[in-house]
């Protein structure tokens, strides 16, 4: 097993799971979700994130009742061989998709913001190349690698958010329901869909964990999350606070909020700071996204070595978003009404498949 030949900490794990949970969202989300939610966005993200915790809390049910397996090995346990295939297929081809959208992001952010007049699939195979080469170095390399990164990426926005302090204005975030909760609920459908159905992928990592921390990841996991949740609801916060209804006319919304820092004529025009977060959290997402599909793949056919497939998912991921999107606007508009229907139907669906039938299933000893 690929579990058998690498092993990181619970908290390696927690740093992991905000990093693709937070990674290319904190740069997506707020705009988007403000011009659908109007000034109950964070409340949509309340809501999105509590589904995220219900599906976070089936996988840890699932790992708790077949501790050292992964979501494909368990899934074979509950439901068979050939139903297992038919929902990883499903699972799979979203993960695929998924991918190639996390990577589209850049190219739409550079060509749109920065590059105007390079072509988009010059970042996108940049992105995947990278990707690719970080994943086949595996599990413990990215959980190193990307610790860092996140402290600077952080530390980055945080700065950001705190040197706009000047240009906020508290009246504009009142009133909260000017429409009432049908925007709302509009934007937790939305944000359910990017970023917290993909919860669900964790299922192939938590087994991944040194036996030993197994007990420590439920809270790392639900930290890390709970620090997702508010991160995003601070910045969904502080964006209406600068640009009040106007922010949902930003598709990036901090990128603009970055145009406006200014600080004794000595800090301006750092937008490039956000730019520089949007790649490396996109990048680490997209590592992570991919690790999994290779692991998904091999675990479904049997294959022994998940690393051996990593370049040619890469390269399906990358042609995939060459043909499938065809500008911001249609991307924007899968985003928003066909993701979550997707995601629903291949994540949140089999996870509660498996985790109703492991409740009515004995508990199995230990692996």
């Amino acid at each position: 097993m690929e579990t058998d030949k690498q092993k990181i900490s619970h908290f390696q794990l927690g740093v992991l799971f905000f990093v693709y949970m937070t990674g290319s969202s904190i740069i997506n989300i707020p705009g988007p979700l403000i011009g659908k939610a109007g000034n109950g966005a964070w409340i949509s993200l309340l809501v999105s994130g509590a589904l995220g915790y219900m599906m976070l809390m089936m996988l840890l049910f699932l790992h708790n009742r077949f501790p050292g397996l992964n979501y494909v090995e368990y899934s074979r346990k509950l439901v068979g061989n050939v139903m297992t295939v038919v929902i990883g297929l499903l699972a799979i081809s979203f993960i695929l998709q998924e991918q190639s959208g996390i990577v589209m992001d850049v190219g739409l952010f550079m060509v749109s913001s920065m590059l105007r007049e390079t072509p988009i699939y010059v970042f996108t195979i940049l992105v995947f190349l990278v990707a690719a080469l970080t994943a086949r170095a595996g599990l413990e390399v990215m959980a190193r690698m990307f610790t860092l990164i996140m402290l600077l990426t952080s530390f980055f926005i945080i700065v950001i958010l705190l040197l706009a302090i000047p240009d906020y204005n508290p009246l504009q975030l009142l009133p909260v329901l000017p429409k009432g909760l049908k925007p709302v609920l509009h934007g937790a459908y939305f944000t359910f869909g990017f970023p917290y159905s993909e919860v669900f992928l964790f299922g192939m990592l938590i087994p991944f964990v040194e036996r030993s921390q197994r007990k420590r990841v439920p809270k790392a996991l639900m930290l890390s999350l709970g620090l997702n949740i508010f991160t995003l609801c601070m910045a969904t916060i502080c964006s209406i606070m600068v640009f009040g209804a106007y922010a949902g006319d930003r598709p990036y919304v901090l990128f603009n909020m970055a145009r406006l820092v200014e600080f004794q004529e000595v800090i301006q025009r750092i937008e490039s700071i956000i730019g520089m977060s949007l790649i490396l959290g996109s990048y680490m997402k997209v590592t992570v996204t991919l690790y999994v599909l290779s692991l998904f793949v091999s675990g479904l056919f049997g294959l022994k070595e998940s690393s051996a497939i990593v370049m040619p998912l890469a390269l399906a991921g990358f042609l995939m978003g060459l043909v499938t999107f065809d500008g911001a606007t249609q991307w924007g508009s899968f985003i928003m009404s066909i993701h979550p229907l997707w995601t629903g139907a291949a994540y949140l669906l089999p996870l509660l498949l498996l985790t109703i039938v492991a409740a009515f299933r004995k508990p199995e000893s230990s692996a």
